[in-house]
């Protein structure tokens, strides 16, 4: 029997991993954030600088915060960041790529110009200018401002897919029997882009969580509550490298680069199921 997308998806070994990898520190920091008192998150909860033992597990700052704390919220924060701005990046640039692609014309002129000057700008440039000027930035403020430039590369891509796909035969055959332009999209254009899609998904989540990373390391980022780049930065405020605080940096570049991991490992999944010539070999 021939498996579906879905049961081919389960069969990648490196989507499962990658899969698993993610729902684990994502559920431990959900877990964590839940269970662990908010109060050793306060100035003075603990001796400062503590390693980690029975009462820390990951032991303290220099301010004796709880690492352990800080690290459940600054997952589920930073997750939570790069799904809103995939979210909309991908939703976004779906329906101006689907637009500009089957309606041609004017409207593609003017929607190819407009994916053009965002694809040519230096977003890294913006991304920093933006978040300098916004001052007590949130973190859904912060997945907003990177949501801006997270829309652009998939609309181009979807653009040029439909420019072909509007060419089929099951095109033409759903004009004959009186479906509408949005219908013609909505069930026919955007069910062969659906899997595209959601790699495209998985590698925005995995840019925008670096993008949020970067930003807070320079300062940038929702100064009042904890990310994985505020983890960071803060780190590196206190000097917790010369200091030798390894668990303060170690365990946030440590979680971090799992994240980076798991999702690289889901995107690389999602592209050799998706490739027909990769999957004729699974």
């Amino acid at each position: 029997m021939k498996r579906g997308f879905v049961g081919i998806l389960m069969g990648n070994r490196k989507f499962i991993i990658g899969f698993i990898i993610f729902i684990v520190i994502l559920m431990g920091g959900i877990i964590a954030h839940q269970t662990i008192p908010f109060r050793y998150s306060r100035t003075g909860a603990f001796p400062p600088g503590l390693p980690p033992g029975v009462k820390n597990i990951l032991g303290t700052d220099s301010l004796g915060r709880g690492i352990d704390v800080q690290l459940a919220e600054a997952v589920v924060n930073s997750v939570q960041i790069g799904l809103i701005a995939a979210l909309i990046g991908t939703l976004v640039g779906a329906v101006i790529g689907f637009t500009s692609g089957y309606y041609g014309g004017i409207i593609d002129a003017i929607l190819r110009v407009l994916m053009d000057v965002f694809l040519s700008i230096p977003s890294l440039l913006f991304l920093i200018l933006i978040a300098s000027l916004m001052r007590g930035v949130t973190v859904r403020g912060m997945a907003l401002i990177i949501a801006l430039f997270a829309w652009a590369p998939p609309a181009r891509q979807i653009r040029a897919q439909v420019l072909s796909l509007k060419e089929r035969a099951f095109v033409d055959m759903a004009k004959l029997s009186g479906m509408s332009e949005m219908e013609i999209i909505t069930s026919e254009l955007v069910p062969h882009m659906f899997q595209w899609m959601s790699a495209n998904f998985v590698n925005a989540t995995l840019a925008a969580i670096l993008a949020e990373s970067g930003l807070s390391i320079l300062g940038l980022g929702p100064q009042n509550e904890m990310t994985l780049g505020m983890m960071i930065y803060w780190a590196l405020s206190y000097a917790a490298v010369f200091r030798g605080m390894w668990w303060w940096w170690g365990s946030t570049v440590f979680t971090l680069t799992s994240i980076f991991i798991s999702l690289y490992l889901l995107h690389l999944g999602f592209d050799e199921v998706i490739n027909p010539r990769i999957r004729s070999k699974i």
